[in-house]
Protein backbone atom coordinates (compact mmCIF):
# COMPACT_ATOMS: atom_id res chain seq x y z
CA UNK A 1 0.00 0.00 0.00
CA UNK A 2 3.00 2.19 -0.62
CA UNK A 3 3.65 4.48 -3.38
CA UNK A 4 3.66 2.56 -6.24
CA UNK A 5 6.98 3.06 -8.61
CA UNK A 6 6.15 2.38 -12.40
CA UNK A 7 7.50 -0.76 -12.47
CA UNK A 8 4.89 -2.02 -9.59
CA UNK A 9 1.86 -0.01 -11.95
CA UNK A 10 2.89 -2.02 -14.98
CA UNK A 11 3.12 -5.10 -13.05
CA UNK A 12 0.08 -4.59 -10.67
CA UNK A 13 -2.17 -4.24 -13.97
CA UNK A 14 -0.85 -7.30 -15.70
CA UNK A 15 -1.33 -9.83 -12.67
CA UNK A 16 -4.87 -7.47 -12.60
CA UNK A 17 -5.41 -8.68 -16.24
CA UNK A 18 -3.75 -12.33 -15.54
CA UNK A 19 -6.15 -12.54 -12.51
CA UNK A 20 -9.10 -11.62 -14.97
CA UNK A 21 -8.27 -13.61 -17.88
CA UNK A 22 -8.29 -16.96 -15.24
CA UNK A 23 -11.49 -16.44 -13.51
CA UNK A 24 -13.29 -15.97 -17.18
CA UNK A 25 -11.50 -19.27 -18.33
CA UNK A 26 -12.85 -20.63 -15.44
CA UNK A 27 -16.14 -19.42 -15.97
CA UNK A 28 -15.81 -20.46 -19.85
CA UNK A 29 -14.38 -23.85 -19.55
CA UNK A 30 -15.65 -25.39 -16.06
CA UNK A 31 -18.59 -24.07 -16.67
CA UNK A 32 -19.92 -26.12 -19.21
CA UNK A 33 -19.11 -29.07 -16.73
CA UNK A 34 -21.15 -27.18 -14.30
CA UNK A 35 -23.97 -26.57 -16.35
CA UNK A 36 -23.92 -30.13 -17.74
CA UNK A 37 -23.88 -31.23 -13.73
CA UNK A 38 -27.04 -28.85 -12.97
CA UNK A 39 -28.73 -30.91 -16.27
CA UNK A 40 -27.97 -34.43 -15.19
CA UNK A 41 -30.31 -33.29 -12.42
CA UNK A 42 -32.47 -33.80 -14.94
CA UNK A 43 -31.94 -36.93 -16.74
CA UNK A 44 -33.55 -40.06 -15.29
CA UNK A 45 -31.72 -42.57 -17.32
CA UNK A 46 -28.83 -43.91 -14.87
CA UNK A 47 -26.02 -44.44 -17.38
CA UNK A 48 -26.97 -41.48 -19.10
CA UNK A 49 -25.79 -39.52 -15.67
CA UNK A 50 -23.35 -42.15 -15.84
CA UNK A 51 -22.06 -40.92 -19.83
CA UNK A 52 -22.25 -37.02 -18.76
CA UNK A 53 -19.47 -37.73 -15.84
CA UNK A 54 -17.67 -39.52 -18.19
CA UNK A 55 -17.76 -37.41 -21.10
CA UNK A 56 -15.75 -34.77 -18.75
CA UNK A 57 -13.66 -37.36 -16.83
CA UNK A 58 -10.56 -36.06 -18.70
CA UNK A 59 -10.51 -32.68 -18.52
CA UNK A 60 -12.75 -31.52 -15.60
CA UNK A 61 -9.26 -30.85 -13.32
CA UNK A 62 -7.37 -28.94 -15.74
CA UNK A 63 -10.49 -26.98 -16.27
CA UNK A 64 -11.01 -26.21 -12.41
CA UNK A 65 -7.05 -25.46 -11.59
CA UNK A 66 -8.19 -21.68 -12.99
CA UNK A 67 -9.75 -21.22 -10.15
CA UNK A 68 -6.36 -21.84 -8.25
CA UNK A 69 -4.71 -20.04 -10.34
CA UNK A 70 -6.57 -17.22 -9.97
CA UNK A 71 -7.04 -17.43 -6.60
CA UNK A 72 -3.02 -17.76 -6.29
CA UNK A 73 -2.66 -14.55 -7.92
CA UNK A 74 -5.10 -12.76 -5.76
CA UNK A 75 -2.83 -14.19 -2.72
CA UNK A 76 0.34 -13.02 -4.44
CA UNK A 77 -0.33 -10.17 -5.83
CA UNK A 78 -3.05 -8.60 -4.02
CA UNK A 79 -2.55 -9.72 -0.33
CA UNK A 80 -4.85 -6.90 0.71
CA UNK A 81 -7.83 -7.96 -1.38
CA UNK A 82 -7.61 -11.63 -0.72
CA UNK A 83 -7.82 -11.13 3.01
CA UNK A 84 -10.62 -9.17 3.29
CA UNK A 85 -12.94 -10.27 0.35
CA UNK A 86 -12.11 -13.98 1.93
CA UNK A 87 -13.67 -12.89 5.32
CA UNK A 88 -16.54 -11.05 3.55
CA UNK A 89 -17.41 -13.86 1.10
CA UNK A 90 -16.30 -16.57 3.90
CA UNK A 91 -19.82 -18.42 3.74
CA UNK A 92 -20.52 -18.39 0.39
CA UNK A 93 -17.07 -19.42 -0.56
CA UNK A 94 -16.77 -22.37 1.87
CA UNK A 95 -19.87 -23.80 0.27
CA UNK A 96 -18.38 -23.36 -3.21
CA UNK A 97 -15.97 -25.30 -1.77
CA UNK A 98 -17.61 -28.13 -0.38
CA UNK A 99 -19.20 -28.26 -4.06
CA UNK A 100 -16.33 -28.22 -5.96
CA UNK A 101 -14.12 -31.20 -3.54
CA UNK A 102 -17.67 -33.19 -3.44
CA UNK A 103 -17.87 -32.85 -7.49
CA UNK A 104 -14.26 -34.23 -7.43
CA UNK A 105 -15.00 -37.05 -5.35
CA UNK A 106 -17.95 -38.32 -6.69
CA UNK A 107 -16.32 -37.91 -10.82
CA UNK A 108 -13.26 -39.60 -9.35
CA UNK A 109 -15.37 -42.38 -7.49
CA UNK A 110 -18.24 -43.15 -9.70
CA UNK A 111 -16.81 -46.56 -11.59
CA UNK A 112 -15.50 -48.05 -8.79
CA UNK A 113 -19.34 -47.82 -6.68
CA UNK A 114 -21.45 -50.35 -6.49
CA UNK A 115 -24.92 -49.19 -8.77
CA UNK A 116 -26.33 -47.92 -5.19
CA UNK A 117 -23.55 -45.45 -4.97
CA UNK A 118 -23.45 -44.72 -8.29
CA UNK A 119 -26.53 -43.11 -8.14
CA UNK A 120 -25.63 -41.64 -5.06
CA UNK A 121 -22.78 -40.26 -6.27
CA UNK A 122 -24.72 -38.64 -9.50
CA UNK A 123 -27.29 -36.99 -7.09
CA UNK A 124 -24.04 -35.80 -5.34
CA UNK A 125 -22.28 -34.58 -8.91
CA UNK A 126 -25.31 -32.59 -10.13
CA UNK A 127 -26.35 -30.88 -6.26
CA UNK A 128 -22.87 -29.62 -5.99
CA UNK A 129 -22.67 -28.25 -9.54
CA UNK A 130 -25.61 -26.14 -8.50
CA UNK A 131 -24.04 -25.06 -5.47
CA UNK A 132 -21.00 -24.04 -6.95
CA UNK A 133 -22.56 -21.92 -9.46
CA UNK A 134 -25.24 -20.66 -7.62
CA UNK A 135 -23.11 -19.49 -4.46
CA UNK A 136 -20.32 -18.79 -7.00
CA UNK A 137 -22.29 -16.53 -8.62
CA UNK A 138 -23.77 -14.97 -5.69
CA UNK A 139 -20.23 -13.88 -4.60
CA UNK A 140 -19.14 -12.21 -7.54
CA UNK A 141 -22.70 -10.02 -7.18
CA UNK A 142 -21.28 -9.81 -3.63
CA UNK A 143 -18.28 -8.22 -4.88
CA UNK A 144 -19.70 -6.42 -7.14
CA UNK A 145 -21.61 -4.47 -4.02
CA UNK A 146 -18.48 -3.69 -2.21
CA UNK A 147 -17.80 -4.27 1.30
CA UNK A 148 -16.65 -1.96 4.12
CA UNK A 149 -13.58 -1.95 5.70
CA UNK A 150 -12.65 -0.01 8.95
CA UNK A 151 -9.54 3.14 8.59
CA UNK A 152 -7.01 1.89 10.79
CA UNK A 153 -4.09 5.23 11.51
CA UNK A 154 -1.85 2.24 10.44
CA UNK A 155 -1.57 -1.13 8.66
CA UNK A 156 -3.96 -2.50 6.21
CA UNK A 157 -7.38 -2.21 6.38
CA UNK A 158 -9.71 -4.96 7.26
CA UNK A 159 -13.02 -6.23 6.70
CA UNK A 160 -15.95 -4.97 9.64
CA UNK A 161 -19.25 -6.22 8.29
CA UNK A 162 -21.11 -9.32 9.41
CA UNK A 163 -21.09 -12.94 8.37
CA UNK A 164 -24.25 -12.35 6.12
CA UNK A 165 -23.59 -8.70 4.61
CA UNK A 166 -22.57 -10.67 1.38
CA UNK A 167 -26.53 -11.27 0.84
CA UNK A 168 -28.83 -8.98 -1.04
CA UNK A 169 -31.42 -8.98 -3.73
CA UNK A 170 -28.87 -8.21 -6.71
CA UNK A 171 -26.40 -11.00 -5.37
CA UNK A 172 -29.26 -13.69 -4.64
CA UNK A 173 -30.36 -12.96 -8.28
CA UNK A 174 -26.43 -13.26 -9.62
CA UNK A 175 -26.94 -16.85 -8.12
CA UNK A 176 -29.61 -17.36 -10.21
CA UNK A 177 -28.82 -15.89 -13.18
CA UNK A 178 -24.98 -17.82 -13.39
CA UNK A 179 -27.40 -20.99 -13.35
CA UNK A 180 -29.00 -19.84 -16.04
CA UNK A 181 -25.98 -19.17 -17.97
CA UNK A 182 -24.48 -22.19 -16.85
CA UNK A 183 -27.01 -24.51 -17.84
CA UNK A 184 -26.72 -23.08 -21.44
CA UNK A 185 -23.37 -24.18 -21.25
CA UNK A 186 -23.66 -27.40 -19.90
CA UNK A 187 -26.36 -28.63 -22.77
CA UNK A 188 -24.21 -27.06 -24.97
CA UNK A 189 -21.62 -29.13 -24.09
CA UNK A 190 -23.59 -32.39 -24.28
CA UNK A 191 -24.59 -31.65 -27.68
CA UNK A 192 -20.95 -31.39 -28.81
CA UNK A 193 -20.15 -34.58 -26.61
CA UNK A 194 -22.72 -36.99 -27.50
CA UNK A 195 -23.28 -38.49 -30.76
CA UNK A 196 -26.05 -37.01 -33.22
CA UNK A 197 -27.96 -40.19 -32.55
CA UNK A 198 -28.25 -40.35 -28.62
CA UNK A 199 -31.53 -39.37 -26.73
CA UNK A 200 -29.49 -37.22 -24.32
CA UNK A 201 -28.51 -35.37 -26.73
CA UNK A 202 -31.93 -34.71 -28.36
CA UNK A 203 -32.94 -33.74 -24.81
CA UNK A 204 -30.01 -31.21 -24.47
CA UNK A 205 -31.13 -29.83 -28.01
CA UNK A 206 -35.03 -29.40 -26.29
CA UNK A 207 -33.52 -27.71 -23.18
CA UNK A 208 -31.33 -25.13 -25.62
CA UNK A 209 -34.23 -23.70 -27.16
CA UNK A 210 -35.57 -22.68 -24.18
CA UNK A 211 -32.36 -21.95 -21.56
CA UNK A 212 -31.00 -19.95 -24.62
CA UNK A 213 -33.59 -17.51 -24.45
CA UNK A 214 -33.81 -17.78 -20.62
CA UNK A 215 -29.94 -16.61 -20.53
CA UNK A 216 -30.56 -13.92 -22.72
CA UNK A 217 -33.10 -12.42 -20.30
CA UNK A 218 -30.73 -13.10 -17.09
CA UNK A 219 -27.71 -10.91 -18.80
CA UNK A 220 -30.46 -7.74 -19.91
CA UNK A 221 -31.65 -7.94 -16.43
CA UNK A 222 -28.66 -8.11 -15.07
CA UNK A 223 -26.91 -5.35 -16.91
CA UNK A 224 -29.76 -2.68 -16.29
CA UNK A 225 -30.02 -3.60 -12.78
CA UNK A 226 -26.43 -3.03 -12.27
CA UNK A 227 -26.56 0.69 -14.34
CA UNK A 228 -29.34 1.46 -11.73
CA UNK A 229 -27.61 0.43 -8.50
CA UNK A 230 -23.69 1.37 -9.57
CA UNK A 231 -22.47 4.68 -10.35
CA UNK A 232 -19.09 3.34 -11.45
CA UNK A 233 -21.11 1.22 -14.20
CA UNK A 234 -23.61 3.72 -15.53
CA UNK A 235 -20.59 6.61 -15.06
CA UNK A 236 -18.93 4.58 -17.89
CA UNK A 237 -21.35 2.93 -19.93
CA UNK A 238 -23.49 6.46 -20.36
CA UNK A 239 -20.49 8.76 -20.34
CA UNK A 240 -18.34 10.37 -22.87
CA UNK A 241 -17.22 6.93 -24.33
CA UNK A 242 -20.82 5.25 -24.19
CA UNK A 243 -19.80 4.13 -27.99
CA UNK A 244 -16.83 1.81 -26.51
CA UNK A 245 -19.49 -0.06 -24.14
CA UNK A 246 -21.76 -0.23 -27.39
CA UNK A 247 -19.18 -2.06 -29.22
CA UNK A 248 -18.98 -4.73 -26.13
CA UNK A 249 -22.55 -5.28 -26.26
CA UNK A 250 -22.92 -5.49 -30.38
CA UNK A 251 -20.35 -7.86 -30.89
CA UNK A 252 -21.78 -9.66 -27.55
CA UNK A 253 -24.97 -9.56 -29.47
CA UNK A 254 -23.33 -10.80 -32.58
CA UNK A 255 -21.79 -13.77 -30.81
CA UNK A 256 -25.13 -14.83 -29.49
CA UNK A 257 -26.92 -14.63 -32.28
CA UNK A 258 -24.36 -16.97 -34.10
CA UNK A 259 -25.18 -19.64 -31.27
CA UNK A 260 -28.74 -19.45 -31.90
CA UNK A 261 -28.02 -20.19 -35.68
CA UNK A 262 -25.57 -22.92 -35.18
CA UNK A 263 -27.54 -24.80 -32.26
CA UNK A 264 -30.39 -24.77 -35.08
CA UNK A 265 -27.51 -26.46 -37.79
CA UNK A 266 -26.52 -28.68 -35.29
CA UNK A 267 -23.16 -27.04 -35.17
CA UNK A 268 -22.41 -27.77 -31.83
CA UNK A 269 -18.86 -27.20 -31.57
CA UNK A 270 -19.08 -23.94 -33.25
CA UNK A 271 -22.38 -22.93 -30.95
CA UNK A 272 -20.26 -23.63 -27.61
CA UNK A 273 -17.24 -21.66 -28.94
CA UNK A 274 -19.39 -18.97 -29.96
CA UNK A 275 -21.26 -19.01 -26.17
CA UNK A 276 -18.20 -18.94 -24.84
CA UNK A 277 -16.98 -15.81 -26.71
CA UNK A 278 -20.12 -14.22 -25.74
CA UNK A 279 -19.07 -14.98 -22.01
CA UNK A 280 -15.76 -13.63 -22.55
CA UNK A 281 -16.65 -10.44 -24.36
CA UNK A 282 -19.02 -9.84 -21.56
CA UNK A 283 -16.35 -10.58 -18.84
CA UNK A 284 -14.02 -8.34 -20.39
CA UNK A 285 -16.50 -5.83 -20.92
CA UNK A 286 -17.29 -5.95 -17.07
CA UNK A 287 -13.42 -6.05 -16.51
CA UNK A 288 -12.73 -2.88 -18.18
CA UNK A 289 -15.67 -1.14 -16.63
CA UNK A 290 -14.48 -1.72 -12.99
CA UNK A 291 -11.13 -0.59 -13.78
CA UNK A 292 -9.12 0.88 -11.81
CA UNK A 293 -11.08 -1.11 -9.30
CA UNK A 294 -10.70 -4.65 -7.90
CA UNK A 295 -13.69 -4.50 -5.55
CA UNK A 296 -15.73 -1.53 -6.57
CA UNK A 297 -15.75 0.96 -3.86
CA UNK A 298 -13.64 -1.02 -1.52
CA UNK A 299 -10.40 -1.96 -3.17
CA UNK A 300 -8.20 -0.35 -6.39
CA UNK A 301 -5.37 -2.27 -8.29
CA UNK A 302 -3.35 0.51 -6.99
CA UNK A 303 -4.36 0.29 -3.20
CA UNK A 304 -4.50 -3.57 -3.35
CA UNK A 305 -1.26 -4.01 -4.45
CA UNK A 306 1.89 -6.05 -2.45
CA UNK A 307 5.22 -4.14 -1.93
CA UNK A 308 7.55 -4.06 -5.02
CA UNK A 309 9.89 -6.39 -3.80
CA UNK A 310 6.96 -9.40 -2.99
CA UNK A 311 5.25 -8.55 -6.74
CA UNK A 312 8.46 -8.93 -8.33
CA UNK A 313 9.86 -12.17 -6.64
CA UNK A 314 6.10 -13.70 -7.81
CA UNK A 315 6.28 -12.51 -11.10
CA UNK A 316 10.00 -14.22 -11.63
CA UNK A 317 8.72 -17.17 -9.94
CA UNK A 318 5.08 -17.81 -11.27
CA UNK A 319 5.01 -15.30 -14.80
CA UNK A 320 5.88 -18.86 -16.74
CA UNK A 321 3.36 -20.76 -15.50
CA UNK A 322 0.16 -19.72 -17.16
CA UNK A 323 1.53 -20.25 -20.17
CA UNK A 324 2.23 -23.66 -19.55
CA UNK A 325 -1.43 -23.91 -17.55
CA UNK A 326 -3.02 -22.98 -21.27
CA UNK A 327 -1.09 -25.74 -23.03
CA UNK A 328 -1.86 -27.84 -20.54
CA UNK A 329 -4.91 -27.42 -20.94
CA UNK A 330 -5.50 -27.16 -24.61
CA UNK A 331 -4.03 -30.10 -25.09
CA UNK A 332 -6.64 -31.98 -22.72
CA UNK A 333 -9.42 -30.85 -25.05
CA UNK A 334 -7.86 -31.97 -27.96
CA UNK A 335 -6.78 -35.51 -26.92
CA UNK A 336 -10.47 -36.06 -25.28
CA UNK A 337 -12.29 -33.78 -28.22
CA UNK A 338 -14.69 -37.22 -29.71
CA UNK A 339 -18.06 -37.56 -29.34
CA UNK A 340 -19.31 -40.49 -26.96
CA UNK A 341 -22.06 -42.70 -26.24
CA UNK A 342 -24.34 -43.98 -23.38
CA UNK A 343 -21.89 -46.62 -23.43
CA UNK A 344 -18.96 -45.04 -21.84
CA UNK A 345 -20.78 -45.00 -18.93
CA UNK A 346 -19.51 -49.31 -18.67
CA UNK A 347 -15.79 -48.42 -19.60
CA UNK A 348 -14.94 -48.14 -16.18
CA UNK A 349 -16.89 -51.22 -15.13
Amino acid sequence: MDVLSHTQQFLAIAWWLALGVSVLLYIALDGADLGAGIFSLFVKDHDEKSAIMGAMAGTWDANETWLIVAGGILFGTFPFVYGSAFSYLMIPLALVLWGIMSRAVALEFHHLASPKWQRFSEWVFGVASLVVTFFGGMSVGAALQGFELDKPAQGVPHYVGGAFNFMSAFSVWTGVAACIAMTLSGVLFVRARFEKAEPIRQDAARWTAVVFWLAIASVLVTVVWSAAIFDWARAKWFGHNFWIWGLFGIVALICIDQVRRDTLKDKDLAAILWFNAAALILGVGMLFTMFPWLVPNTWTIWAGASPQVSMITFTMTMGGFLPVMIMYNWYQIWVFRGRVSKLVAYAGH
